[in-house]
């Protein structure tokens, strides 16, 4: 048994026994799960078993998991060899995580985007964000459910739906929308499937997946995670972040696979010259005091024209969240709006870029596989196989999206491209965030999550999502457009998003924690439905 030494308050030392502990996997933290390891109370190998056992509970209902890792135990289990020979890895180090179906890992799992157009093909190595979590001794136990290829398929598709896994749900109400299209990663942090998971995104596939399944979402600033060996959307908007229970948790994900990396020519523009900030040291109590945080009221007054009735409960929770950063000790700056939000959003120059980008990164992503075993090459052999495969659900589940994009014929290096980013980009910069960070001399801007991420995703600019609220008793229902997945209800979870300058992720981390701390929001919501599995269990069964 190991000793905590405890100094008393006449100055004599005294020693008290740190006692196993079994933590509800639903809100364990890294702290939580290092100390029952380092104690010798679970192993990584448990953590494994719990994952599965979980993941087998719940999957039938709610689909968050494509696939688990056939070699996850015996990667715990060489974790706990590790351990037990005083070689610890670092923060992760023997913790389970799961990872979106567009991270590549050179291993028996599949990385196909939810389709089953790529299904046999390989990577020719791990993704870099995935060799960065194994050199930090993480397992990765699985793939995770998304929107096939990202949301970037369909008009008339829904959110966390896709040909190998079918309807992912979320877990707070029956068939709650789990929004997009990080959706298996953010059911599976939501429910202790695993400590964390990668999720990517382009406009929104991090932030809001994590805002309906009540964690913590961080989508960094484009290039200070690489995107090598990921299936991609668009080079200029892609990232890959964390999706955790806390705040300081994903910040220790984040640690792990950010940097740079010579296969990623965007990393090599961070400012960092290959000493990172301490993104974990960075959750301190006092992280919004002096901070000056604006509010772009035009940006909340489309809510209503978006969201309809749904749109009163959203604006009464953002105010309670202002109160609460107010009494944080920051400075809420009034009005700092967007100036060329109104024409962004009667656009269609973001869109067209992403499309462009689309049809160039697919091909590019193709032309890297070391197995194509249905000889795919471009965005019209994905489609070509889509529309003549019975198992992809066409035309019910339609290729419009994509239709639109091939039918442009523009992609990233046609003429006329460049002079479309430019003019895309001036939503993000002077006409958005940049221009009114700069103007208001703001350390941050704060959105309801539902509206955090469109100007962001256009400059490649960070956003943190922090559980806050849900929609109060008395919320009317309201669906997709579909008809077939929940949106809005009583108990639909809500979020704050926070959204700084390009590189800001140590500065937004210290307020999203200091918010979270004075919340603690996750714990106040009840699902409908919660895997049982813990590791007391396990370790009952085993005496």
């Amino acid at each position: 048994m190991a000793f905590l030494l405890l100094v008393a308050g006449g100055g004599a030392v005294t020693f008290a026994p740190e006692r196993c502990a079994f933590p509800s996997l639903l809100n364990v933290t890294q702290i939580h799960l290092q100390r029952g390891l380092r104690l010798g109370c679970f192993t990584s190998a448990d953590l494994v078993e719990a994952s599965f056992a979980r993941i087998s509970e719940i999957n039938s209902m709610l689909n968050p998991v494509l696939e688990t890792n056939p070699d996850a135990l015996k990667i715990a289990e060489q974790r706990d060899r590790d351990r037990q020979e005083g070689k610890t890895l670092g923060p992760l180090h023997g913790l389970p995580i799961l990872v979106k179906d567009l991270i590549g890992t050179d291993d028996q799992m599949q990385t196909a985007a939810g389709s089953y157009a790529l299904i046999g093909a390989r990577v020719r190595r791990d993704a870099t964000v995935i060799a960065k979590l194994r050199r930090n001794g993480a397992i990765i136990i699985g793939k995770t459910s998304l929107s096939e290829w990202a949301n970037t398929r369909s008009i008339y598709s829904t959110n966390g739906w896709n040909a190998r896994g079918g309807q992912t749900y979320a877990a707070y109400v029956e068939n709650q929308d789990p929004s997009g299209s990080s959706s298996g990663s953010a059911v599976a942090v939501d429910l202790g499937l695993a400590f964390a998971a990668l999720g990517t995104e382009t406009s929104g596939s991090i932030i809001y997946p994590a805002e309906r399944s009540n964690i913590v979402g961080i989508k960094p600033t484009v290039g200070l995670t690489s995107r090598h060996m990921v299936i991609p959307v668009s080079e200029r908007m892609d990232t890959i972040g964390p999706m955790a229970r806390t705040v300081r948790d994903a910040a220790l994900v984040l640690q792990a696979i950010a940097g740079k990396d010579a296969n990623d020519n965007y990393t090599l523009s961070s400012p960092f010259h290959g000493n990172l900030p301490n993104y974990a040291a960075a959750c301190n109590l006092t992280g919004l005091q002096a901070k000056r945080i604006g509010i772009p009221r035009n940006v909340l007054s489309i809510l209503p024209h978006i969201f309809g009735t749904a749109a009163d409960p959203i604006i009464g929770s953002f105010e309670k969240a202002v109160a609460t950063i107010r009494e944080a000790g920051a400075t809420i700056v009034e009005d700092t709006n967007f100036t060329a939000y109104n024409a962004f959003i009667t656009s269609q120059i973001p869109q067209r870029v992403v499309a462009a980008d689309m049809l160039s990164g697919f091909a590019t992503y193709l032309s890297a596989l070391s197995s194509n075993p249905n000889n795919l090459h471009s965005l019209e052999d994905i489609r070509n196989f889509t529309q003549h495969s019975p198992e992809e659900g066409y035309p019910l589940r339609d290729t419009e999206a994509w239709d639109m994009a091939i039918l442009a014929g523009m992609n990233n290096s046609s003429p006329g491209f460049w002079h479309l980013y430019q003019q895309s980009l001036f939503f993000g910069e002077e006409g958005g965030l940049l221009g009114t960070l700069s103007r208001h001399n703001l350390d941050a801007i704060i959105l309801p999550s539902r509206l955090s991420a469109d100007i962001p995703g256009i400059i490649g600019s960070p956003i943190i999502t922090v559980p806050f609220d849900a929609f109060p008793a008395g919320t009317t229902t309201s669906y997709n457009l579909r008809g077939d997945l929940v949106d809005a209800a009583p108990g639909v979870p809500l979020g704050i998003s926070f959204l700084g300058q390009k590189w800001s992720e140590e500065s937004l981390i210290a307020m999203a924690f200091a918010f979270e701390q004075r919340t603690t929001a996750r714990k106040n919501l009840t699902r409908f439905v919660e895997p049982k599995t813990e590791l007391a269990d396990l370790k009952k069964g085993s005496e």
